[in-house]
């Protein structure tokens, strides 16, 4: 697909009736497209391409061999992941909570030519769904919320702000909507996933503004992108950028960045890190894994990799950027491997039907559970008030974060549900 063809879909007006609601978009495109069948699963992991050592980026236990997923169905033009429950496809062996990590890799080289896999299917943790999964959905209709719950739009947090002032020792995030924070760390300002279109290819246009208007963003030092899929991954606003900005990606994804003039792309694997310089010294940026998949055209199902950001200023202080993600084993993982985070950016919307949702989108009540499990000591929740992507009414992710946060005990200021827009700064250890 074209820059000109994405441009010009995701600048269409809101057609909810001719482009069906993300979720499904997202269901069907997980099918693959017709006549595609995933290749089986062979255990290769990147580093084995191109001769690293395997335990460096496997994201696969010793021994485990992984599955193989099927794709049964025609996919339309959109990817947003959603998958319904069915049995996993790899399981990766479990840690003990006692187990020594590993110690981490050394950083790469940025702008390091990579060679990878055809395809990272043998990566997914739940299956592709097949032509049942998508003929329920249909039927049951649920993908949008209740008529009579839209009037909570008009009460979705919106509090846009000025961006706190930032030196070399401050770590600061601001809430720009979605899955688009602005984080400022070591002197250096980061995007994660950045959209600042009003409307992405087959879903309804925002529900609230972008928190951060483009001309008030600060020099942008580097973006971090979680997976291809078109709420992530905005062609129209990463256009926007100086084509010397560099640009951190999931394995497979360089290609799509240099296609479009991006001079300095960056991607890794599962547990690979590089180093940003910046004023108050390197700020490390290691890829971690999430349980999702990836998608943006008819052909290349799980081609790129997926996951979330794990930022490490030099003071130690840490923030982990989940992207999108169902729950599951590797929040522990990335918390024995990185103890000691501070803030955890996990999506707490478009959940629901669970029974589809539940193995690439947390629930509220499940980011709280991963932010333990990370051992992170604050949650701020994101993914929900921005797009309506599925059936929950617009207000409930709120309520029920607030709630689950409340049933642990843990202090309510650590709790940052942000309205959009809106900063806070992290205190130093």
């Amino acid at each position: 697909m074209t820059e000109q063809t994405e441009r010009s879909l995701a600048e269409q007006p809101p057609d909810t009736e001719r482009l069906p609601p993300a979720a499904l978009g997202e269901a069907v495109e997980r099918g693959g497209g017709a006549g595609h069948t995933p290749g089986p699963a062979t255990g290769q992991t990147p580093g084995q391409a191109t001769g690293q050592a395997t335990g460096q980026a496997t994201g696969q236990a010793p021994g485990q061999a992984p599955g193989q997923a099927t794709a049964d169905a025609p996919v339309l033009p959109h990817a947003t992941a959603n998958a319904p429950v069915l049995p996993q496809v790899t399981t990766d062996a479990p840690v003990l909570p006692h187990a020594t990590p590993p110690p981490l890799t050394a950083p790469r080289p940025l702008g390091e030519p990579r060679t990878w896999p055809r395809d990272f299917t043998h990566r997914l943790t739940a299956p592709l769904p097949g032509v049942r999964a998508l003929a329920r959905i249909a039927r049951e209709g649920k993908l949008r919320p209740p008529p009579e719950t839209l009037a909570e739009i008009q009460q979705l947090p919106f509090e846009p702000g000025p961006m706190p002032a930032a030196d070399t020792t401050t770590l600061a995030v601001t809430w720009a909507g979605h899955a688009s924070w602005i984080i400022r760390i070591g002197g250096l300002t980061v995007l994660t996933d950045p959209v600042w279109s009003r409307k992405i290819l087959g879903t309804p246009a925002r529900v609230t503004p972008v928190g951060v208007r483009w001309e008030d963003l600060p020099p942008v030092d580097a973006v971090v992108i979680s997976h291809n899929h078109y709420d992530h991954l905005d062609a129209p606003t990463l256009k926007r950028l100086p084509r010397h900005t560099p640009l951190l990606l999931p394995a497979g994804m360089a290609p799509w960045a240099r296609r479009r003039g991006f001079t300095r792309v960056t991607d890794l694997d599962w547990w690979e890190a590089v180093e940003l310089p910046a004023p108050g010294g390197p700020v490390r940026v290691d890829f971690v894994p999430a349980h999702h998949w990836s998608k943006r055209t008819l052909t290349d199902t799980c081609r790129s990799l997926w996951g979330g950001w794990l930022l490490t200023a030099p003071d130690g202080r840490r923030i982990h950027f989940a992207g999108d993600t169902g729950y599951g084993h590797w929040f522990e993982e990335i918390g024995r491997r990185y103890p000691g985070i501070d803030l955890a950016l996990l999506p707490i919307g478009a959940y629901d039907p669970r029974w589809m949702l539940r193995p690439v989108h947390t629930d509220p009540e499940e980011a709280v559970k991963a932010c333990q499990d990370l051992g992170a000591r604050a949650l701020a929740p994101m993914h929900w008030s921005t797009f309506l992507l599925s059936g929950e009414p617009p207000l409930e992710p709120l309520h029920r974060v607030r709630a689950a946060w409340a049933a642990t005990g843990r202090p309510r200021a650590d709790l940052w549900d942000l309205p959009v827009g809106a900063s806070r700064v992290l205190a130093a250890r």
